[in-house]
């Protein structure tokens, strides 16, 4: 065998030398597959800023100057406590009736071949480009007394219009397609063969649901109804014309921050507009934190 001349490399040790330096080009590569990360970093935050975070902190600028006791005058007289439970109550119901209605119909366009399936699939996001006035006004005289379906309701004693439940009703429809938007493309990701395995090891479909279904669907099922929730608290359009506005019953808190706009009192709309902003982020977050917890606990 020959012997290496001084200072000489063999391949292996060449290899084993230049193994991290290939490692650390592809780290720097993958980082930088989209060049100029601080400008585009620079350019997020600004945009950002300029869209989401100044608009809003000026609601926490004009807040505070108005001083507590008016404040909370404003925020909290009887009627904006009114309004807020009508806003929440509403969007929270109509998100829970999606939740369970929105999966059922993600499932069965998900699992199910059947006619016209893609045209159905296609007027799920029909709520996305109708305008929320037209869909108020069809909803309105759809359920109103003498509507097709309120007509039916009224001999039941039930008015769904002009009440708490004619706005769930609109906010049932604005908020649907997030709820299956959601959902869809897991339970399309899902292979049937993990439900096949678990009946075939003798669980019961309701067992095969549970424990294997729902904890994989869980994490995009709680993003579709933080949206359909937030979405539905913030929603004017479709239901002032079905809310009938009546203070202290079918009022909604954006219409009231519009009513306190119309008559000049700047200081009430963004009182009322702040503690709406900070029930909704409360909301938001605990919603957010029970999703991370779901995928730690799956191990996503």
């Amino acid at each position: 065998m020959a012997s290496l001349a001084p200072g000489a490399v063999t391949s292996e040790q060449d290899l084993a030398f230049r193994s991290p330096l290939r490692s650390k080009k592809a780290s720097r590569a993958r980082r930088s597959i989209i060049p100029g990360f601080g400008l585009t970093m620079g350019v997020t935050i600004g945009w950002l800023s300029l869209i989401v975070l100044i608009p809003l902190s000026l609601i926490f600028v004009r807040s505070a100057g108005m001083g507590w006791e008016a404040f909370a005058a404003a925020a909290f007289s009887p009627r904006a406590i009114a309004a807020y439970k009508v806003s929440f109550g509403t969007a929270l119901a109509a998100a829970l009736v999606n939740a369970v209605f929105g999966l059922l119909i993600a499932w069965v366009f998900t699992r199910y071949s059947f006619p016209f399936k893609r045209v159905l699939d296609a007027l799920i996001d029909l709520p996305f480009a109708l305008p929320t006035a037209v869909a108020g006004i069809a909803l309105t005289a759809i359920y109103a007394d003498n509507g097709w379906i309120g007509a039916y309701l009224s001999s039941l004693g039930i008015q769904a219009a002009y009440n708490p439940i004619g706005i769930t009703i609109a906010l049932i429809f604005i908020g649907l397609p997030f709820i299956v938007r959601s959902v869809q493309p897991v339970l399309a990701d899902l292979s049937v063969d993990v439900e096949e395995a678990a009946l075939s090891l003798g669980a019961a479909p309701w067992q095969v649901f549970a424990r294997v279904i729902f904890p994989a669907i869980m994490p995009a099922l709680l993003t579709g109804f933080a949206l359909a929730l937030a979405r539905g608290v913030g929603e004017y359009g479709s239901v002032i014309f079905i809310a009938g506005n009546m203070p202290f019953r079918s009022e909604i808190g954006p219409l009231l921050i519009v009513t306190q706009l119309e008559q000049y009192n700047i200081d009430g709309a963004t009182a009322i507009a702040l503690v709406m902003l900070l029930i909704s982020f409360s909301m938001l977050l605990f919603i957010n934190v029970v999703q991370a917890w779901s995928r730690h606990r799956m191990g996503v």
